[in-house]
């Protein structure tokens, strides 16, 4: 890609300098909402509203380049651009930035045009770029008119070194000084097609001298003999996208240009291109773009994970992708809900995947109904149960929800259940099977295991047992406690399926942060994909279509894939459930403390308690003094959740964070703790108490509006969190 054209991937912050995660943060002029629980750019919108600006108009526009596939950040600007427009009554239009002919696929507007209707929105209009290619020509022609563009010859080697750096000033080019004749002659036969690729580019006349690279005298078009996907080879030269975009803006009568934050720096060059072509005022508004945990989002980097065979196309569930996501069974509800509690920022920050993982399950929780399947089957056969008998259970799809109905299960004495639901030698608090233990089949009955058969490598093959014929339906009338449920299938009418087990694609927390010496591939998880053939699963959901979502019971929710086949079924796994079990056997294999360390003090239980002597601290904090109750009732302490963690420039002990009280918007708190929390990152998920009603305090950084509590002294301060749920805004007392 040449130099001049490093913007044409940079619409989803993919500028390779400006997208490597949340390396690179900016100061906040204004805080993330207004007093009124408005995010910034409704703030800005309803203003103008207020005022009669643009004749109480809303128009916003979402402008995708034709060149791959929308993934999980496009869906934050979809949602913005959108959601504005439709929250003021007002228009959003879908337009192709297509001004780059070489990388724009039919494939790709296709996709485009899928995934926005997917999500749930409907474009009011849809334009292209190259609908207004005739008039951004004009508009090019205005501007050598004016003086204010010439066509310069050098190459794109020589622009680059006559542009400087951010170090050096940049240097004219001996081709800046043509005059008005002979650059519009030049341009007209740059168009006509009389010269090759290279040859000449259309310079804006700007400022060489400004510290803002895209002020130094921009390219506006280069040559490109490349067969255009709508205009076919009418045309030889193309305009830049810094040209292109804010003309079209301008074209289209969008009122608000809202884009991420990576535009910030180009925002003075859109602003020039309007005023100087005399064009409607666009106002260009950014916002922080989206970036998550083990995941990235630059568009070079996910072609090369397509291109080079990482992954299986565009599609593959493990991609960030819509079409990613919508083929592993992510709903368009889950997706627009995780950008709700995202947010609207001004800052860069790191978003926990978890977040989006509960997002998913939240709402799958809802809405998807309960079935069983077995992913590794292990044979179970019911010794006292009627050879070739088969009894049809009737099992509700949602336990909270009669209305979704149910269907019949068939039960009988061969059953499949999992492999990792029995241990021959169980550990401390197992509900599962065992020899001997006792669980319930769900829906069925009681059943206990009394025989367990292996193979010659000494593997477990067969477990055998007894149901207890009083326990239909999962309980007896005699009231024994039976902790431990598993799920099954009958063996005779389990439908064979493909089940594949998805998880992270990265390894790395932030594979954007490339080390030195390697390549972002280094930090792929060789684990992000388990194809399990041979599961079993009900007949219920042998056929289920394409796109079906289903909760496996214990296991997780599914998504049938694309590539089931009538009676094979294949389902791609969402996302997992909690798993309690996971949680205990972690704790259990803690190592236990040092046989060496010496036990701690017990108090003599012949003293009183009040009179045990406990050494005082000798760099002891003097305490506040004493306040009444009444007092301390005063202060409103609060559970948030940190939404968004970062640094502030210029601040060598504050952390900008982004806090959820449960207000319907963010919060912005400045804590001064980023000597101990250097990765701000961490923070992103965590439960934190907030003293909610301090008042806002006008800071150099921006407005914080609250306070967040740690505890700790020296070289360790800690946030104070919780270890049990809990909800945004609860009182802490």
């Amino acid at each position: 890609m040449s130099d001049w054209e490093s913007n044409e991937d940079t619409w989803d912050g993919a500028a390779e300098g400006a997208g490597q995660g949340a390396s690179v943060l900016h100061e906040v002029p204004e805080p993330v909402t207004d007093g009124e629980g408005r995010d910034f750019i409704r703030a800005i919108v309803e203003d103008d509203l207020r005022t009669g600006k643009n004749g109480g108009r809303v128009a916003t526009r979402f402008p995708p380049e034709p060149n791959g596939y929308l993934h999980i950040g496009h869906a934050k600007a979809i949602c913005i651009d959108f959601g504005v427009a439709s929250q003021y009554g007002g228009t959003c239009n879908l337009r192709y930035d297509d001004t780059n002919p070489v990388v724009e696929d039919v494939e790709f507007v296709d996709a485009i045009e899928q995934d926005i209707r997917w999500l749930g929105f409907q474009w009011d209009a849809k334009y292209y770029a190259s609908d207004y290619f005739e008039q951004i020509y004009a508009f090019a022609e205005h501007l050598i008119q004016k003086g204010l563009a010439y066509v310069d010859s050098l190459s794109e080697a020589e622009i680059r070194e006559y542009r400087g750096n951010f170090y050096k000033k940049g240097v004219e080019s001996p081709y800046r000084d043509r005059t008005v004749a002979e650059n519009l002659d030049l341009f007209r036969r740059m168009r006509a097609g009389e010269f090759p690729d290279g040859a000449h580019v259309l310079r804006a006349k700007i400022d060489l001298n400004s510290q803002n690279m895209n002020l130094r005298d921009p390219v506006l078009y280069r040559i490109k003999h490349a067969h255009h996907h709508r205009t076919g080879d009418a045309w030889c030269i193309y305009p830049m996208y810094d040209f292109a975009h804010p003309l079209s803006d301008a074209i289209e009568r969008i009122t608000y240009s809202l884009c991420t934050l990576e535009f910030e720096a180009h925002r003075p060059v859109y602003d020039w291109f309007i005023r100087e072509c005399d064009a409607f005022p666009s106002r260009q508004i950014e916002f922080a773009r989206l970036n998550i945990t083990y995941t990235v989002l630059s568009k070079r980097r996910l072609l090369r994970l397509v291109n080079e065979g990482h992954v299986k196309g565009w599609d593959d569930p493990r991609m960030p992708t819509l079409a990613g996501m919508r083929r592993r069974g992510y709903s368009p509800a889950s997706i627009r809900n995780f950008v709700e509690r995202v947010g609207i920022a001004k800052n860069d920050s790191l978003v926990d995947v978890a977040l989006l993982e509960h997002a998913v399950r939240e709402d799958l929780n809802a809405s998807s109904p309960r079935v069983m399947g077995v992913l590794k089957p292990l044979k179970l056969v019911i010794d006292n149960y009627p050879e070739g008998q088969v009894e049809w259970l009737d099992a509700p799809y949602h336990p909270e929800d009669p209305a979704a109905g149910s269907r019949k299960v068939p039960f009988s004495k061969v059953l499949y259940v999992e492999q990792d639901d029995f241990r021959e030698d169980p550990p401390k608090k197992w509900f599962r099977l065992a020899p001997g233990r006792e669980v319930r089949l769900r829906y069925a009955c009681l059943f206990k295991c009394t025989d367990v058969i292996k193979d010659a490598g000494g593997q477990v093959v067969e477990l055998h047992g007894v149901w207890d014929p009083e326990s239909r339906g999962g309980t007896s009338p005699d009231g024994r406690k039976v902790p431990g449920t598993l799920h099954w299938v009958s063996a005779d009418q389990a439908v064979n399926a493909e089940v594949r087990l998805y998880d992270r694609l990265f390894a790395k927390e932030n594979p954007n942060d490339v080390e030195p010496g390697k390549d972002f591939l280094a930090y792929l998880n060789p684990d992000s994909l388990e194809a399990l053939p041979g599961c079993k699963v009900e007949p219920a959901i042998a056929d289920l279509p394409a796109g079906s979502r289903v909760q496996f019971e214990r296991l997780g929710y599914f998504c049938v894939d694309p590539d089931s086949r009538p009676g094979a079924p294949v389902f791609n796994r969402t996302v997992t459930l909690k798993d309690t079990w996971a949680k205990i056997e972690a704790k259990q294999d803690v190592p236990p403390a040092p046989a060496a360390q010496a036990p701690a003090p017990q108090p003599d239980p012949s003293v009183p308690q009040a009179a045990v002597a406990i050494p005082a601290r000798a760099d002891l904090k003097p305490l506040a003094p004493e306040i009444t109750i009444d007092e301390f009732a005063k202060v409103d302490l609060r559970v948030a959740i940190v939404r968004e963690a970062g640094l502030v420039d210029g601040a060598k002990k504050l952390l900008r964070l982004a806090v959820d009280l449960g207000e319907g918007r963010l919060r912005t708190v400045f804590a001064g703790i980023r000597a101990f929390y250097p990765e701000p990152s961490v923070l992103v998920g965590r439960p934190v108490i907030v003293v909610a009603n301090l008042k806002p305090r006008e800071m150099k950084f921006g407005t914080s509006e609250g306070m967040v509590l740690a505890g700790g002294g020296g070289d360790a301060v800690f946030v104070a969190t919780f270890d049990g749920p809990v909800q945004p805004g609860d009182p802490v007392t």
